[in-house]
């Protein structure tokens, strides 16, 4: 019913979808021809929705997701079943050596934190849950960490789920054997296999 619609929200909504694509980033121009908005009303819509987050806009000029839409992706119950089952052993991880353990997942040409503890220590990897960076290669989703080191072991792959890895970071002089015989642990923790034959952290 029309008194049902808010005009403003709907294109608010349609501008969201266009950034359900392949394509990572957007110019100003091919979100005009992707939601037939003219630029004026675009950037209108994309000011109020980079306010709430929702988009963000880089350096150079071009649209992306915010950090917003992962956010409440989170509340979805196979994502908090996921955060409830991985948090506290990131948690203890952290706290048995000191470093900073994270779990990261790859979203296209990007990789995102998504979960994290720190260590109490003053110098540390300072990693926080949402932040991304390009993924360079394949199968190293290692942020650049000038005078650090990244520890990583890739979890388990589930259809219809992203990549995910364990890792442990911190300065370089401080991650040793038992730094990785540490993480080691911890994914073989984190990928006990159920009874049912699933890997228990994937579901």
């Amino acid at each position: 019913m029309a008194q049902d619609r808010v005009e403003a929200v709907e294109r608010a909504l349609t501008v969201l979808e266009a950034f359900d694509a392949d394509q990572e980033a957007f110019t100003l121009a091919e979100l005009a021809q992707a939601t037939g908005y003219y630029k004026s009303t675009l950037l209108r819509l994309l000011g109020s929705l980079a306010r709430f987050d929702y988009v963000q806009r880089s350096h150079d000029g071009r649209w992306s997701l915010g950090s917003a839409p992962l956010r409440l992706a989170r509340r979805h119950p196979p994502s908090r079943h996921l955060t409830a089952r991985v948090q506290p052993l990131l948690d203890r991880l952290a706290a048995e050596t000191g470093e900073t353990a994270a779990l990261l997942e790859n979203h296209g040409h990007h990789v995102e934190c998504r979960l994290v503890a720190l260590p109490d220590a003053a110098l540390r990897h300072e990693l926080r849950p949402g932040s991304q960076w390009p993924l360079i290669a394949g199968d190293d989703p290692r942020p650049e960490l000038p005078g650090g080191d990244m520890l990583l072991h890739a979890l388990p792959s589930v259809p219809g789920e992203p990549r995910r890895w364990l890792t442990l970071s911190g300065p370089t002089s401080r991650l040793d054997a038992r730094s990785e015989a540490a993480l080691k642990a911890a994914l073989n923790e984190l990928t006990t296999v159920g009874n049912e034959g699933e890997t228990e952290a994937m579901t």
